[in-house]
């Protein structure tokens, strides 16, 4: 198994941390099911997502299969805390009761206590990835104490690799330029809506011999249909008109090369000898096996060249 992570498609878990919506224990587990039938070895988690709800239901999908056979990365930066008091309502993005807070902790000791504490809540005995998760706003005690603290873990064969993962492409690229990092996740940073980190990070990572995993390929859901919609989200936001216009610009040209724009989505960021892996959130067993058959399924080349065609940047 590569100490790093495997490819091409990834499992994301922020879906079945009810990210988008309820997603029952049973459906979580059947999908993971799904994603493993479908060849999916790299499984993706943070205590973020679902306040730790990700974790316990990935580790519990995962302990049915043998611990060396797949790839699993969680992420640190943040602690998991009780709320003080009553709980009312529910958690912002995730559908979750918000029993718990999160707290900001960067620290040598905060990123141990929150591995360990992914560890208990996944139910497994390591984890093989350790991200540090959104560092942009505190980028400076990112670079000078969780990334040695990181570092630190790895070096001690506590886990195999660390990384960063954003959507701040700037962030990441000071990361990697430590030369301390051997992953980095791109959340949103190179898709066929958005490609600031072709500029520079991708080449310092192919130069530094840092993996790309790349994420949010859909756009947080406008990339996610072959007609896409006005009222779908696009970074976790409301789609401007302008991108939706863009992307059904794409899709029509997909649409003549008889290709999903799904397809095309993920298909894209693979292209790059940058990126190891496409981590894609899936909420359901069809979601799993309609990523795994994007991966697979022929696509022309003449596709790509049409593509630009219409955006030059494709």
């Amino acid at each position: 198994m590569s100490r790093r992570v495997p490819g091409p498609l990834g499992f994301g878990a922020a879906s079945i941390g009810n990210l988008s919506g309820p997603v029952s224990d049973e459906n979580a587990a059947a999908t993971v099911a799904a994603a493993w039938d479908a060849g999916v070895r790299y499984f993706d988690t943070a205590p973020h997502y679902g306040l730790g709800l990700s974790e316990r239901r990935l580790g519990a999908a995962l302990r049915a299969y043998p611990r060396d056979s797949y790839v699993v990365s969680t992420k640190a930066g943040r602690l998991l805390r009780p709320v003080a008091g009553e709980v009312v309502g529910r958690d912002p993005g995730f559908h979750v009761p918000a029993t718990h807070e999160r707290v900001w902790d960067l620290s040598r000791d905060g990123i141990r206590r929150s591995l360990d504490e992914s560890l208990t809540r996944l139910g497994l005995d390591r984890v093989d990835v350790l991200y540090l998760h959104d560092p942009e706003q505190r980028l400076d005690e990112a670079r000078s104490t969780a990334v040695p603290a990181l570092a630190e873990l790895r070096d001690e064969g506590v886990v195999r690799a660390v990384g960063a993962g954003s959507m701040d492409v700037a962030a990441l690229e000071t990361l990697v330029a430590t030369g301390a990092l051997d992953v980095v996740m791109v959340a949103g940073g190179y898709s066929l809506l958005a490609r600031p980190a072709a500029e520079s990070l991708l080449p310092l990572c192919s130069r530094l011999g840092v993996d790309v995993v790349a994420a949010s390929v859909f756009g947080s859901g406008l990339l996610a249909s072959s007609a896409p919609s006005a009222a779908a989200t696009y970074r976790y936001r409301p789609a401007p008109p302008s991108v939706v216009a863009r992307a059904r610009s794409l899709a029509e040209v997909c649409a003549r090369h008889g290709v999903p724009l799904p397809t095309a989505a993920l298909r894209f960021v693979l292209r790059h000898p940058a990126v190891r892996c496409a981590v894609v959130g899936m909420q359901s067993p069809a979601e799993a096996w309609a990523n795994a058959r994007a991966v697979t399924s022929p696509v022309p080349e003449a596709l790509w060249s049409d593509l630009r065609a219409v955006d030059v940047d494709v």
